[in-house]
């Protein structure tokens, strides 16, 4: 089923793929999904298919696009993103559309072969020995993620600063005990930003929230978005590693879930004056669940 096409966008998309192709007489247009951005699949006679990506209200709070642009063009490089055409000051950006394109759900993610895929896609890139100057450091980012909420005067819950107190004092003890390096990431690798082509190759797309992380924190957003159990949790991580996990790498790769959970809770509560109830639902979501893994952990 298609999306709501916005009249708006369409004279962009026409002055987009005039200024990058040199004409814009696409036959089809297509509005495809995203939780902030509005995206659109254009079809031209030829058989060309380009993707337009338009920035959504409010992502100028939450998304540097000059940060977004280098981690783009890198994944693209890699050859784990499609072909990047254009990159916009303002976020808009137009990509190669991948070949029988076919975008990931929980279900499939959950799949052994495509598991073993994405770690072989992850590792690619936190292996690749690049520096992107872009940082991602989670916890500045859960800072101003705390202002835009006080500014916009969204309610917070009554137990966040306990919760917040046991995550950054598990973060303390991580740190101590395992050597971190920071390496590329794409960090936020939810489902539908994993798209299967024609070929069965797997890409990973949208690269908004890219930059130097720690490589376990990739893993651990797959197993929360995708819904891991214990023994899927233990094949991506054997598959990444290379080896069979142990105990420290277990207690990180939990520590990363609680991190994801308790940033992406944060980044939701700051969406609700833009996408109301929806937002503040898959907030309450997130942090009901990173209470849980909480208590888990502590019982480690």
């Amino acid at each position: 089923m298609r999306g709501k096409i916005i009249t708006a966008d369409l004279k962009v998309i026409d002055r987009i793929l005039r200024q990058v192709l040199g004409s814009s007489d696409y036959i089809d247009v297509e509005r495809m999904g995203g939780l902030t951005n509005r995206t659109y699949k254009t079809v031209f006679s030829d058989g060309r298919q380009m993707v337009v990506r338009i920035p959504g209200e409010g992502t100028e709070e939450l998304i540097v696009r000059a940060d977004e642009k280098v981690s783009t063009e890198l994944a693209w490089k890699l050859g784990i993103d499609g072909e990047l055409l254009y990159f916009g000051e303002d976020g808009i950006k137009v990509t190669c559309c991948i070949p029988d394109a076919v975008t990931m759900s929980d279900e499939k993610m959950r799949e052994a072969e495509h598991i073993r895929q994405a770690a072989a896609v992850l590792h690619k890139l936190h292996s690749c020995g690049a520096d992107t100057k872009v940082l991602f450091e989670v916890f500045e980012m859960a800072q101003g993620y705390e202002k835009i909420i006080e500014r916009n005067h969204v309610a917070m819950y009554p137990d966040y600063d306990l919760v917040k107190s046991k995550v950054l004092k598990i973060k303390k003890e991580i740190d101590a005990v395992c050597g971190i390096h920071k390496v590329p990431c794409h960090n936020d690798p939810l489902c539908e930003n994993w798209i299967l082509s024609g070929s069965g190759e797997l890409y990973l797309i949208d690269w908004e929230y890219a930059g130097m992380n720690d490589g376990i924190w990739d893993l651990a957003d797959i197993s929360i978005e995708a819904g891991y159990s214990p023994k899927l949790d233990e094949l991506i991580l054997t598959e990444y590693l290379g080896s069979t996990p142990t105990q420290t790498d277990w207690k990180h790769f939990l520590a990363n879930k609680l991190y994801v959970d308790y940033l992406w809770t944060l980044w939701a509560k700051a969406r609700v004056p833009y996408d109301g109830q929806s937002m503040e639902n898959w907030a309450f979501e997130r942090y009901e669940r990173l209470k849980k893994n909480i208590a888990v952990f502590e019982k480690i």
